[in-house]
């Protein structure tokens, strides 16, 4: 697995995906850099890369489902669906809308989810966690259990804390230093 996530960090560094300047994040908080997590999810091997090395981790904590918050989520869960099936054992995706629909049923979470569910949620990066949390409150909101929480990148910002704070199983493919400096996370290496 290890060799995995060197090769997605190598292919980091090859695509672009790190950039440094003046950032605003998500989170509103500044940044020297800027992890573009689309640059790897939405290649060909930055896919195959990703679904790979979290499948074992997902299949290990039971995961029947694996979902996050869109946009960052959404070619990473749809990759682990493919290459789930392609390997016999599925997993099916589901998205989490940052609003819920205002039309036709109204619904936040699209997917096949069921309730009851143990689920993974997924999201390219980790600052404050607030885009996992977002995720987490709609799954469990239709009734499901997160066994799971994996971001490709923790930016060791305090959202990886505050998950394990309360009582999630967080991961990182990836963490970075204060100068963003990202380096294949302790738990991969």
């Amino acid at each position: 697995m290890s060799e995995g996530v060197d090769r997605l960090l190598q292919l980091a560094l090859e695509k672009g995906a790190l950039k440094y300047g003046d950032f605003t994040l998500t989170s509103g908080k500044k940044s020297t850099y800027y992890f573009d997590g689309r640059l790897l999810s939405l290649d060909p091997e930055g896919a195959y890369l990703i679904s790979q090395c979290l499948l074992p981790v997902l299949r290990q904590a039971g995961a029947e489902a694996v979902g996050g918050l869109t946009l960052g989520a959404d070619p990473i869960v749809a990759s682990i669906a493919l290459a789930s099936y392609i390997e016999e054992t599925p997993i099916p995706a589901f998205i989490v809308r940052k609003e819920a629909k205002s039309h036709g049923t109204g619904q936040g979470v699209e997917g096949p989810l069921k309730a009851g569910s143990k689920v993974a949620i997924i999201d390219d990066t980790c600052t404050t966690g607030g885009s996992l949390f977002q995720a987490i409150e709609a799954a469990e909101g239709v009734g499901c259990t997160v066994v799971k929480v994996v971001a490709v990148l923790d930016r060791q910002e305090g959202g990886g804390e505050e998950l394990r704070r309360r009582g999630y199983d967080f991961i990182a493919l990836m963490e970075a230093d204060a100068e963003g400096k990202i380096q294949v996370a302790t738990g991969f290496r």
